[in-house]
């Protein structure tokens, strides 16, 4: 598998993957009928089903356990160094044979800020079942655990706890997955929980397909042809220091767009079920059968 790497500032970069066309151990599969699966090696982690309209509906799940993290568990004295997580991440998902990467662009990027009730009111704590509202032009915004989460006082998410309150908590890692609306936990559910319990959001790392590169140089020739256009009308006005402004605002505004759009995220790729929808249904089935009670 080849590997490419460009470093969007500080905070992000870009991984370009080649020689794996796929499909990738950790990936998402689909059915007619809403039908999602997802499958770690040949191994089922999550079913999942959408149900309602085109505007409203729901996403029912259920997770079936045995998902192995992607990453090595951090060492408290590795979270007190200098560790520059969002290489060290990425270095790792290069060499796991469990992850979701395959042919295309990845985008990584650290984030601690996310919108209210995220990791609170939108964090599926419960287990293995669940069920998220996916809203038309809203969407969900949540994030889906992929073991059950720890209790605050375990030993393992006592000892993060004093690392969320220090600043040298090792990041989350989330899958951001277009269909959801929301987001995966690949590694980190009891640094998650640790964070939470001390009344904060964790820092994550988050992995997201990126445009391809094709698609991102039309949309980027599309935004050059039309600055070019508003430069070439305020060049044919006198100059003055209100245009001299206009120019200087435009630039900086195209500059920051180009950047944006060459690490916007596209859709979360999805591969045919095996069997189909009667593949699904057998699974779902045995899943309810070993499940009674719920």
């Amino acid at each position: 598998m080849g590997m490419k790497r460009e470093l969007l500032g500080a905070d992000g970069l870009v991984l370009e993957v080649s020689g794996h066309p796929g499909p990738p151990p950790l990936r998402f599969e689909s059915a007619d009928g809403g039908r999602l699966l997802l499958r770690q090696g040949e191994r089922p982690v999550l079913l999942a089903r959408l149900q309602g309209g085109s505007c409203c509906r729901d996403l029912f799940l259920h997770r079936l356990g045995g998902f192995r993290p992607l990453l090595p568990p951090p060492r408290s004295a590795a979270m007190r160094s200098p560790v520059d997580w969002l290489h060290q991440y990425t270095r790792w998902l290069e060499g796991t044979a469990d992850g979701p990467l395959d042919d295309g662009r990845w985008h990584l990027a650290r984030r601690t800020a996310f919108a209210p009730g995220i990791w609170t009111e939108d964090l599926v704590r419960e287990w293995p079942g669940g069920q998220l509202e996916l809203l038309c032009g809203g969407g969900w915004h949540g994030v889906v655990p992929l073991r059950p989460l720890s209790a605050p006082d375990a030993p393992r998410v006592r000892a993060y706890r004093k690392h969320a309150r220090d600043g040298t908590l090792a990041p989350v890692l989330l899958w951001w997955v277009s269909f959801l609306d929301g987001w995966l936990i690949l590694d980190g559910h009891d640094r998650a929980v640790a964070a939470g319990a001390e009344g904060m959001n964790p820092p994550c790392v988050v992995l997201a397909r990126a445009l391809p590169d094709e698609k991102w140089r039309r949309l980027a020739d599309g935004m050059t042809a039309g600055h070019e256009q508003h430069m070439a009308r305020l060049a044919a006005l006198p100059d003055g220091p209100g245009i001299a402004r206009q120019r200087a605002a435009l630039e900086r505004g195209f500059g920051d767009a180009v950047a944006e759009v060459s690490h916007d995220h596209d859709f979360t790729r999805r591969w045919p079920l095996p069997g189909g929808p009667a593949a699904w249904d057998a699974l779902a089935d045995e899943v309810m059968f070993e499940c009674r009670s719920d």
